[in-house]
């Protein structure tokens, strides 16, 4: 099924495309994809939020479609769940990835091993053309590493530690961590569901 995504994230973009190899589900991108202003509450509906805007960007094309969408983001309890949400725009809507993962390992400076465990959200989103939309929720505990560690991934996966494996995402292969993350805990559940409707 022809289904655009709506990301200019390319980490989040190769990702979707690698989790859904194979099923009936076939991300694209849309070039004239144009981001749009994202709550500050809930996953959900900020997902929602971006696939409803991509399918009128599409309608507008001429385009008739699926439309995927997800929101991600981080939720360290020591932090009352922060930066959640806001995990994008964390240290500020411009700030660097470089400059978010620095002010969090700041902010978590004295707090012990013990009490930085955290959370990775994703929420999914597929709108069909004549069907009911699928919405769904994935998550993956870990806690928070003392410093950035690994090649691979993006965004917080450098200081994400997964206790099952004994090191970050970052520090999985893609194939791993695409095996066991939040998106493919979304994604395995939205298809899931898509296969009964």
């Amino acid at each position: 099924m022809r289904t655009f995504v709506a990301t200019k994230n390319a980490g989040k973009l190769a990702e979707i495309r690698a989790i859904f190899a194979g099923t009936a589900i076939e991300p694209e991108v849309f070039l004239g994809y144009g981001d749009v202003l994202e709550g500050d509450d809930d996953y959900l509906e900020n997902a929602r939020l971006k696939a409803q805007a991509l399918r009128a960007q599409l309608r507008v094309a001429g385009i008739e479609a699926a439309v995927l969408a997800d929101d991600s983001g981080l939720e360290v309890d020591a932090l009352g769940g922060r930066p959640g949400v806001l995990s994008a725009r964390y240290a500020g809507a411009d700030a660097s990835w470089d400059r978010r993962l620095a002010t969090l390992l700041a902010e978590l400076r004295d707090v012990p091993d013990a009490q930085r465990s955290a959370r990775f959200v994703c929420a999914m989103v597929l709108l069909l053309p004549d069907r009911a939309a699928i919405e769904t929720l994935g998550t993956v505990a870990g806690r928070i590493a003392s410093d950035t560690a690994g090649p691979n991934g993006f965004g917080y996966d450098p200081i994400f530690w997964y206790p099952p494996r004994g090191c970050t995402f970052a520090a999985l292969s893609p194939d791993e961590k695409n095996a066991l993350s939040h998106r493919r805990r979304a994604a395995d559940a939205l298809l899931a569901q898509y296969a009964r409707h």
